[in-house]
């Protein structure tokens, strides 16, 4: 089992991984169609906005959305997905493996960053879990689906933390922190983690509410 977890299953689990991304690609784009504008174009020039008015807009906009009515969770999952997207790509040790089967390695974070950042990502799992204990309104919506979610998102940073430290038993906390990479990779083009990579996707190709840009595609 160790020798399968440490070698076909990591190719294994980067091929779905990738053909999953491929695959829901194609699927966005199959599931949505271009928008049709309604609406006449404006006769003349438009009104250009001062630096002041274009930032009084932005504050307007946020009435409503989760920056507005609860910062804390904001700042969190904003803190949480860039620490859960960079930490793994610029690991040092990452990068160390990468050199050696492909022959080449990205810019990597010096040890004790990486080591910070990744019990950030332990904290932010920490509050998100208190908040679906504890808040009845969180919790009201909470299922077993979630704190699965939660758990294969916080399961290889905690064994690669442990790893690290060389708490417990080396070869079995780096076996599990490999295969609980392997289950995220495997699980992010399926499961809800997936928003991670469609997040920017859906912000500037889909008009809505909370978008980046006016959308040319709607479902």
């Amino acid at each position: 089992m160790y020798d399968f977890i440490r070698g076909p299953l990591i190719p294994i689990a980067f091929v779905v991984f990738i053909l999953g991304l491929v695959f829901q690609f194609i699927q966005f784009f199959k599931l949505t169609e271009k928008k049709e504008w309604v609406y006449p174009p404006l006769e003349g020039k438009p009104e250009k906005k001062t630096a002041g008015q274009w930032i009084a807009l932005c504050v307007a906009s946020l009435n409503g959305t989760l920056w507005k009515t609860d910062p804390a969770m904001t700042i969190m999952t904003s803190i949480f997905h860039v620490c859960l997207i960079i930490v793994p790509i610029f690991l040092l040790g990452h990068n160390i493996l990468l050199d050696q089967s492909w022959g080449f390695s990205l810019w990597s974070l010096p040890e004790c960053i990486a080591d910070i950042l990744t019990l950030v990502v332990l904290i932010c799992v920490a509050f998100f879990l208190a908040r679906r204990l504890f808040l009845s309104r969180v919790r009201a919506i909470t299922t077993v689906y979630d704190y699965v979610i939660l758990f294969i998102a916080a399961a290889p940073f905690l064994t690669g933390y442990l790893a690290y430290h060389q708490w417990f038993h080396y070869d079995t906390v780096i076996t599990l922190h490999i295969l609980s990479g392997e289950v995220m990779l495997i699980a992010v083009p399926f499961t809800k983690l997936g928003h991670m990579l469609f997040f920017f996707l859906y912000r500037f190709l889909i008009g809505g509410e909370y978008s980046f840009a006016k959308g040319a595609r709607t479902w």
